[in-house]
């Protein structure tokens, strides 16, 4: 059964993380992806854990890709990319703004060579504004965009979200961007161009946040962690010293709780009576829960919770997620073999289609392993290949 995208050709001017996880979900999904790398290739194959001396996220950031090294400051290197366009679908870069200018690959003049391909660009704060040229890691990203204002509790050091948040809203934005495109493409609507700013992207996903701000004036302040607009709605310490994340958003969830914890005096208790009194009164709700949670084991009060219905969860490690019944039914961790590195492990793509689903065919490619290969598709020989490695053109 063939995948959703079989026959549809990327090209990805992709570094780190943003452009080439957008880059890796469109492999999934069946394209064929040519990494364009230079010479001292893609930065990611640095990022430790190095497993015999290559980057384990670079495996999982690059699988199911082709790849091809190239001097795109030359002039050769230059033609050859741009001869590798005219045959593409789709293009997906994330250099800062203004590279893609200076190569002679920006979409116009991309445009001059394909008229009809979809071209997306990721930044970190897009291709116009006073802040384009500033550098958009991922970090920055979260502290310009407000992110870390709401994170931790009032009064301290915001902490640094755990997960690589703006790099990956950001790649998820430019994927459907891509696949936007690629979509009025095929119905003969032309090529489209995005400019796709994580800033942006990670100012579009905080809904709360952003809402509360722009409906009342209020500007949204760390709350530790309660939730935005719902009591109690947070994580409870345990008996055991262990963590509990609980959620009673309706009227039914909360008053199962209450019974649970012998908290029933609370029932006729105005304060506490509706979604929005509850909230309002969380700072005195609040420890009075969580007075009665330390009574209780995690794993005990989690099983309780469970069957009355109520949204909980234990604070688990990335050990206990990985190994949990639950995933290993659902095959989440898949094992893959590399002649050099032997078997590795890696999440599957989170989508589960009923056929022709996405699937890792390959691991990530080594530098310019595929650069041959994909010469030959514009009428390079082998000797012209030579010649050019010799030119330092390619390896």
């Amino acid at each position: 059964m063939s995948r959703p995208l079989e026959g549809i050709k990327i090209l990805e001017f992709g570094n780190f993380i943003a452009g080439p996880f957008c880059g890796m979900l469109l492999a999934d999904m069946g394209a064929e992806v040519i990494k364009i790398e230079p010479l001292t290739g893609d930065m990611s194959r640095a990022i430790p854990p190095l497993i015999d001396g290559v980057s384990a996220a670079f495996m999982t950031l690059n699988r199911n890709k082709k790849s091809i090294v190239l001097d795109l400051k030359s002039p050769r290197g230059k033609s050859i990319a741009k001869a590798l366009i005219k045959e593409t679908h789709a293009l997906v870069e994330n250099n800062r703004p203004g590279v893609m200018d200076r190569l002679g690959l920006a979409i116009d003049d991309v445009k001059k060579i394909n008229s009809n391909i979809v071209y997306t660009s990721v930044s970190g704060f897009g291709q116009s504004g006073p802040l384009k040229n500033r550098a958009g890691i991922n970090l920055i990203i979260e502290a310009l965009s407000g992110t870390l204002s709401v994170m931790g509790q009032v009064g301290e050091i915001p902490p640094r979200p755990g997960l690589q948040t703006a790099d990956i809203l950001g790649a998820m934005f430019a994927t459907y961007a891509t696949l936007s495109g690629l979509i009025g493409q095929i119905q003969n609507r032309g090529g489209r161009y995005s400019d796709v700013a994580l800033m942006e992207a990670s100012i579009a996903s905080a809904v709360w946040e952003t809402t509360e701000y722009l409906s009342s004036g209020t500007i949204p302040q760390q709350l530790g962690h309660s939730h935005r607009a719902s009591a109690p709605y947070q994580l409870f310490k345990t008996k055991d010293s262990k963590y509990i994340a609980i959620g009673a958003p309706n009227d039914g969830h909360f008053k199962k709780l209450l019974h649970i914890l012998h908290l029933e005096i609370l029932l006729d208790d105005i304060k506490y009576s509706t979604y929005s009194s509850r909230k309002e009164n969380e700072k005195t709700l609040v420890p009075l829960v969580a007075d009665k949670i330390l009574n209780w084991n995690s794993n005990e009060l989690e099983i309780v919770l469970t069957e009355n219905g109520i949204p909980c969860g234990c604070v688990r490690d990335y050990a206990q997620a990985l190994n949990d019944n639950h995933s290993i039914e659902r095959e989440l961790v898949i094992e893959k073999k590399d002649p050099e590195m032997g078997k590795i492990k890696m999440i599957r793509n989170p989508v589960v289609m009923d056929e022709g689903g996405p699937i890792i065919n390959s691991l990530a490619p080594n530098l310019g392993q595929h650069t041959l290969e994909i010469l030959k598709t514009i009428g390079i020989d082998n000797t012209e290949y030579e010649k050019l490695i010799l030119d330092g053109i390619t390896l």
